[in-house]
C-alpha cells in the first residue's frame, strides 16, 4: 500500500522544540525523542501533542511513501480503538473502516470450506488499511514532527538519563527522554536489554493479486469478501481481500532459515515455483495465489523476542511496540502498539514532573500485556500450524475444541 504525501514531509523543527549546536552542527535536546514513526510511534506523537508536549520522531524511510505500508489490520476494541480514542482520532479512524472485512473463511486444501462466517456488522474489530491508518496519525502531527530519512546507526548513555543518538549520515541528537519504537530489530533496545529475537521457525512468502474479481475470479470466490484460511500442520495459505479487488497473500512454511537461504529470492519465477512445489495437489484456486502473483515474492521471516522478556529500569529511555515485546504474529502486534504509545503519552502527561516515575508505571503494565499476548500468540500459532490444524482453528472459532468440544476462551484474532 502507498500513501499520499502528507505535511510532515517537511523537516522544519518544531517550535516547541529547544535546539543546541554541537559538534555535528545538528544536536537537537528535545523533550522525546521518538525512534520510529510506524503506528506505535506515532500514536506516542500524537498523544503528546494532545497534552502540550513537545515531540520529534525520528524515521529511517526517506518519506511516507518510500515503501508499502502492508495489509489490513483489524483493531481491537479492548486496545488499538482505545489508542485512537485517547489520541482523538476516533471519528477520522471510522472514516478509513472498509465495511464487510470482518469475514472469515476456513477451507481444506481441496478448496472445500470447512467454516465460513459472514460480516455481519456486528463485530468490533473493523478493517483497515495500515497505510491509510498510518496516514491519518501523520496528518494528526504538526509538521515537522517527523523528520525523514534519519536512520539510526548507534545509541549511547551520556549518564543523568540522557542518551545520544547516531544516524546514518553522522549527525546526532542528545535527547532527556528516547522512546525505541523502532520494531523487531530496534536499535534503542541494547541499551536497556542484549536480548534480540529469535527465528521462531516459519516464515511467511508475501504476493499480490489485483482487480481479481476480473482477472482472478477462482482466487477472489476461494478468498470471499474478509480473510480466507486454508491450512495443513506446517504449511498455509492465508488472504484477505482489500480494497479494489486486491487479494493480498501470506504463504506459511514451517522451515528452518537455511531452507529459505537456498532459495533465490531476487528470482521470482524461482521462488514462485519452489514455494508452489510445497503445495502441489491443492486446489488450483488456492495455489494460483502464489503462481499468479503480480508482485515479487518477498520472504518474511518470524522471529519473537521471548515470552515475558522485560528489563530493569534505566533513567530516560524506555521501549513500545515490537522493539519491546516482539511476538509471532496473532493480530495485536499493531493494536499494541498503538496502545503502548497511547498509554506512555498518557503516563508522561499525567506526571510533568516525575518522568522516571512515569516511566515505571507504564513499562510495568507494558511488560505484563505483552506477555499475555505473545503467550496467547503462542497457543494461536499452535491452532493454526500444529498438529491439529485445521480443525484446531475452527473448533476456536466454535467455542469447541478439536477433540472434544470444549475450549478455553480464545481470540479470534486472524494472522499475521
Amino acid at each position: 500500500m502507498t500513501t499520499q504525501p502528507t505535511q510532515n514531509t517537511q523537516n522544519a523543527v518544531s517550535a516547541e522544540q529547544t535546539v543546541s549546536t554541537g559538534t555535528t552542527g545538528s544536536n537537537d535536546s528535545t523533550h522525546v525523542t521518538i525512534i520510529g514513526a510506524g503506528l506505535g510511534g506515532l500514536t506516542l506523537a500524537r498523544v503528546l501533542h494532545v497534552h502540550g508536549i513537545a515531540a520529534t520522531v525520528y524515521e529511517a524511510e526517506t518519506s511516507p511513501t518510500a515503501r508499502a505500508q502492508g495489509g489490513m489490520l483489524d483493531i481491537h476494541d479492548y486496545n488499538g480503538q482505545l489508542a485512537l480514542e485517547t489520541a482523538g482520532l476516533t471519528d477520522e479512524f471510522r472514516d478509513l473502516i472498509l465495511e464487510g472485512r470482518e469475514a472469515i473463511r476456513v477451507l481444506d486444501v481441496d478448496g472445500s470450506v470447512l467454516f465460513d462466517k459472514a460480516d455481519d456488522g456486528t463485530g468490533v474489530r473493523p478493517e483497515v488499511l495500515r497505510g491509510e491508518l498510518r496516514r491519518m496519525l501523520l496528518d494528526s502531527l504538526p509538521a515537522g514532527t517527523v523528520r525523514w530519512g534519519h536512520k539510526v546507526s548507534g545509541t549511547r548513555p551520556l549518564g543523568a538519563g540522557r542518551h545520544e543518538v547516531t544516524f546514518a549520515d553522522g549527525t546526532t541528537v542528545v535527547t532527556d527522554l528516547l522512546v525505541g519504537a523502532d520494531g523487531a530489530w530496534s536499535r534503542v533496545r541494547p541499551l536497556l536489554t542484549a536480548v534480540t529475537p529469535e527465528y521462531a521457525g516459519m516464515s511467511f512468502v508475501e504476493t499480490y493479486l489485483f482487480d481479481s474479481e476480473t482477472r482472478h475470479p477462482a482466487s477472489a470466490k476461494a478468498v470471499g469478501g474478509g480473510s480466507m484460511f486454508a491450512l495443513t500442520p506446517g504449511r498455509a495459505i492465508l488472504a484477505h481481500r482489500e480494497s479494489g479487488g486486491t487479494l493480498h497473500t501470506y504463504v506459511m512454511l514451517s522451515e528452518s532459515r537455511e531452507w529459505f537461504a537456498a532459495i533465490d529470492f531476487s528470482d521470482s519465477a524461482e521462488v514462485t515455483a519452489r514455494i508452489a512445489k510445497e503445495f502441489h495437489g491443492w486446489a488450483p484456486e488456492l495455489t494460483a495465489l502464489i503462481t499468479d502473483g503480480e508482485t515479487a515474492p518477498v520472504l518474511r521471516p518470524l522471529n519473537a523476542l521471548p515470552v515475558g522478556h522485560r528489563w530493569d529500569r534505566v533513567p530516560g529511555v524506555t521501549l513500545l511496540g515490537d522493539a519491546a515485546h516482539l511476538s509471532v504474529p496473532n493480530g495485536e502486534g499493531a493494536n499494541l502498539a498503538m496502545y503502548d504509545g497511547a498509554e506512555l503519552g498518557k503516563a508522561l502527561a499525567a506526571r510533568p514532573g516525575d518522568v522516571e516515575g512515569a516511566l515505571a508505571e507504564y513499562e510495568q503494565a507494558m511488560f505484563t500485556r505483552g506477555a499475555e499476548a505473545a503467550a496467547e500468540g503462542t497457543e494461536l500459532h499452535e491452532l493454526l500450524y500444529g498438529d491439529k490444524t485445521p480443525h484446531s482453528l475452527i473448533a476456536m472459532f466454535t467455542g469447541e475444541t478439536a477433540d472434544s468440544g470444549d475450549n478455553e476462551d480464545s481470540k479470534d484474532d486472524r494472522t499475521p
